[in-house]
């Protein structure tokens, strides 16, 4: 089983690497280099959901401060993309530090609505700061990246983000198995229980929304490169609930679950285009099967949306009490 399992990555690989010209159709690789996007948005929201039990409704916000943090800085000051784009994460990583001081300590469902709100509030702003953001006309002409003086081509950009979404795989991974992932899932399992085992609540709350702002940030940053246009209508609440449905559908506290669900949710619309207009009333009943008929997802592990161990366990002894 090792050697068929190394042989399946070792092959999906050579796939992965030669899909540009295994498939020289612009638009497919194009449709790919989405699906690495929110392969990795999904991703970073996870940490937040998946990990740590929070629920975040204004990851798309993040994603959006980085996009246009990234965009501002070339068009007006002409920082080269290889400048912008840690700076567009760490702005992100910023806002998601003030708003994780500001809001971790709330119950899960206020903490869910001020994200929310905060959501909003950056849509809002970035479309009545004319000055600086042009408002609703968005910001045209973001500049091409280069790399040794040459520009990216859609190879270039394929192979920047799958190269990316392996290193995010590779840091979630590592980070899951490590002290930090530990406490991040003993805080999803029983605050109470977390916090007498000498883990500090708000401090590793903060940590992961703080990991999960930035990893946003720094994809918006990309995307903003990518697309060449940005507006805030594509950093909405229909953002922030697409990226959430992505990580119910694949499975919350799962590495693998985000990616699938993210490929799922990107390829379906492009094979169903008729579909289009009802992509959010799709999305809605996803995430309501999801949540009440298969809560584990698509690789059915166990997460926030399963009954907590404490539920289980009295049940279970309410069955056997009743016999």
């Amino acid at each position: 089983m090792k050697k068929l399992n190394i042989a399946a990555v070792a092959l999906g690989s050579v796939l992965l690497i030669s899909f540009p010209y295994i498939v020289p159709n612009p638009y497919l690789v194009r449709v790919a280099i989405m699906c690495g996007i929110y392969m990795i948005l999904a991703s970073s929201l996870n940490i937040v959901i998946g990990f740590t039990g929070m629920f975040s409704l204004g990851h798309g916000a993040f994603y959006g401060i980085g996009a246009y943090t990234s965009a501002l800085l070339a068009l007006n000051l002409q920082w080269p993309f290889w400048v912008t784009f840690p700076l567009g994460g760490a702005m992100a990583a910023l806002f998601g530090v003030l708003i994780g001081v500001a809001t971790l300590r709330l119950r899960q469902i206020f903490l869910a609505f001020t994200t929310l709100g905060f959501g909003e509030i950056t849509r809002i702003v970035i479309l009545n700061w004319d000055s600086l953001t042009r408002g609703p006309m968005g910001l045209p002409g973001i500049p091409i990246p280069t790399f040794f003086g040459v520009r990216f081509s859609q190879a270039g950009y394929y192979y920047f983000i799958l190269l990316f979404t392996a290193v995010v795989v590779l840091f979630i991974y590592r980070l899951y198995r490590s002290r930090i992932g530990r406490a991040f899932i003993a805080i999803r399992e029983d605050e109470v229980a977390a916090s007498h085992m000498g883990i500090h609540l708000f401090g590793f709350k903060t940590l992961a929304f703080t990991l999960a702002c930035s990893i946003a940030g720094l994809v918006g940053a990309f995307y903003a490169h990518f697309a060449r246009f940005i507006s805030a209508d594509q950093f909405g609440g229909n953002e922030s609930f697409a990226i959430l449905t992505m990580v119910a559908l694949g499975g919350t506290g799962s590495i693998l679950g985000p990616l699938l669900g993210a490929a799922v949710l990107i390829i379906f619309p492009e094979v169903f285009r008729f579909l289009a207009q009802f992509r959010m009333v799709i999305y809605g009943a996803i995430l309501i099967f999801v949540i009440v008929v298969k809560p584990g997802g698509i690789v059915g592990v166990r997460g926030v949306f399963e009954k907590p161990v404490q539920a289980i366990r009295a049940k279970h002894s309410h069955q056997k009490g009743g016999r």
